[in-house]
């Protein structure tokens, strides 16, 4: 059993040792750890050039263009059995490094296209898909921040594991926490992450979410996307649509059952979200090959330079 723990925050600071105390607490359980400090890596940010992709659905694998650090990194996360990851909170949410990881992992990390891509190959239309990509895996996460602006962190870190359908077991906030190494209770709680992640990736099968209740029943999200034309509401995490209702003076999101076939987090809602890429961008290629599209491409290219430093 591998436990790995990433940190975002500065060498030594409270991110840090907060994801190393959770390790503490999964080698306790017999957890065999390892931790990366993600300041010391070279991650260059997504370019949205869609490469993965396409090489994913052309038999060409899974693949990045970027040359840094990343394939590295993603190597430790897909051989680890479960993954604890500590991140300061950045304008309420997570770091931006934290973010361009999410990035990174789009659609070449998606299990929907991932499975798509290894029944592909399995018939004999191009390489084999990495295993480990569509394998189960737990992940907890902890945001740790220096007041009480921390509302769409848990949103942003629950990101990471939805695209390719990771368990989250734990999804905890330290607010009010410059000092947390000091604050007993808070670094009890961090060790209590670490074995609560380890014994959930000892047995997949009965790992369940432990963490605190949210407001979406199905992955536990505070936030939601409200529409001025609807009195729909939008899970900013899983994508379900449901109502919004006060039910014994508690805040509740109600949602038909059919709804989780179109959850960003399933297999059947992934891969309708492919279908529909699919067809989206086989419409794009159709239009790229028109003239008017040359022509108003031309204007743009034209009209304007972007600026650069000087060297």
């Amino acid at each position: 059993m591998k436990i790995l723990g990433i940190s975002g925050g500065t060498k030594n600071g409270a991110n840090d040792s907060m994801c190393k105390e959770a390790l503490i607490g999964a080698k306790e359980v017999g957890a065999e750890v390892e931790f990366i400090h993600l300041m010391d890596l070279d991650i260059k940010y997504c370019t949205g050039c869609t490469t993965c992709v396409q090489s994913l659905f052309s038999g060409k694998g899974n693949m990045c263009v970027l040359n840094d650090d990343f394939d590295w990194l993603l190597d430790k996360m897909l051989d680890a059995d479960g993954i604890v990851f500590a991140t300061p909170i950045f304008e309420k949410g997570a770091l931006g490094l934290f973010h361009t990881i999410t990035d990174r992992f789009g659609p070449r990390m998606d299990r929907g296209n991932n499975v798509i891509a290894t029944k592909m190959a399995e018939e004999g239309h191009g390489k084999p898909i990495d295993p480990r990509i569509i394998k189960d895996k737990v992940i907890s996460f902890m945001g740790i921040g220096g007041s009480d602006w921390m509302t769409r962190v848990q949103c942003d870190m629950a990101m990471l594991a939805l695209t390719p359908m990771w368990k989250i077991i734990e999804n905890e906030v330290f607010p009010w926490s410059l000092g947390i190494i000091a604050d007993d209770e808070k670094v009890a709680r961090a060790h209590k992450i670490g074995r609560n992640l380890a014994l959930a990736a000892v047995n997949f099968e009965k790992a369940e979410y432990l963490g605190e209740e949210g407001v979406c029943p199905h992955c536990h999200s505070r936030n939601f996307f409200l529409s001025n034309d609807s009195t729909k509401a939008i899970c900013c995490l899983c994508g379900i649509e449901g109502d919004v209702k006060i039910v014994d003076n508690k805040v509740c999101f109600v949602f038909p059952e059919e709804q989780l076939e179109h959850a960003h987090d399933t297999l059947p809602g992934k891969f309708k979200h492919a279908n529909d890429i699919k067809n989206n961008t086989l419409r794009y290629n159709d239009i790229k090959k028109s003239d008017d599209y040359k022509k108003r491409i031309k204007k743009y290219k034209e009209f304007i330079e972007p600026l650069k430093p000087h060297n």
